[in-house]
């Protein structure tokens, strides 16, 4: 009775902690949606745009390529893998938030080879062994649940698809990382500026904070299923891409 009481509580924890950081990360784009890529460049300089450049670079995607892009946010990532292809790639996006959902789709309107899904990366609406490319690019830090999240990325990747994902990660260099440490405190002020709230970027600074060093995410990746994992630092590791595949 007592392991009963504790497998009860544990589950109950659990349940309470997936739904509050859900309602978290929510408010949070819901308040931001509106300035989210203004914001994205003051934060970045920019540099941004050339990291996502670099992970289509890395993926070099054939013609006829099938694409999905999760946690989409504005459609970035979907709108340079279009263009890399002269528009011929069918593309899918998944977004939760119905704010950003809405910005990123009326975003790419003019896109007809791409279409929008509003779903949680933990479970989408498609069938299994879909695309040729999943990409997630500064959403993964933000599932409820990250494992449940890369085995839906498997499952929805053709056999020999790949996986790629495009997050902050951990600087390797020291006077780098005490130059981002004193310039990230700054980024709440940046956003009460210019969004009106310093709320979402202080979960900003706090979930990149807490969030897996490369080789964490690499060992994450190979426990639900991918092989040939690797990753590449951006900008002394403020950034990686992580690549596995579907063998």
């Amino acid at each position: 009775q007592l392991q009963l009481l504790v497998i009860l509580a544990y589950n109950y924890i659990m349940k309470n902690t997936i739904q509050n950081k859900t309602k978290l990360v929510n408010s949070v784009f819901s308040k931001v949606y509106k300035k989210y890529d203004l914001m994205n460049d003051i934060m970045s300089f920019g540099i941004h745009r050339l990291w996502k450049n670099q992970l289509i670079n890395w993926m070099n995607p054939s013609s006829g390529s099938k694409l999905i892009d999760v946690a989409s946010g504005t459609g970035d990532i979907a709108k340079l893998f279009s263009k890399r292809k002269n528009n011929t790639s069918e593309i899918t996006c998944v977004e939760p938030n119905t704010e950003m959902f809405e910005k990123g789709r009326n975003n790419l309107k003019d896109f007809n080879n791409i279409k929008w899904i509003r779903s949680q990366a933990e479970k989408i609406p498609v069938k299994d062994s879909t695309f040729d490319f999943y990409t997630i690019s500064y959403g993964i830090r933000n599932v409820t649940d990250i494992n449940k999240t890369l085995s839906e990325a498997f499952r929805v990747l053709k056999p020999c698809g790949r996986f790629m994902c495009l997050e902050f990660s951990k600087i390797d260099n020291e006077m780098l990382n005490f130059i981002y440490k004193q310039y990230s405190k700054t980024i709440p002020m940046i956003g009460k500026y210019i969004v009106g709230s310093s709320e979402p970027y202080e979960y900003l600074i706090n979930s990149i904070d807490k969030f897996y060093n490369q080789n964490q995410l690499i060992e994450l990746m190979k426990i639900n299923g991918f092989s040939n994992t690797e990753y590449r630092n951006l900008s002394n590791g403020l950034s990686a891409i992580h690549s596995g595949w579907k063998i």
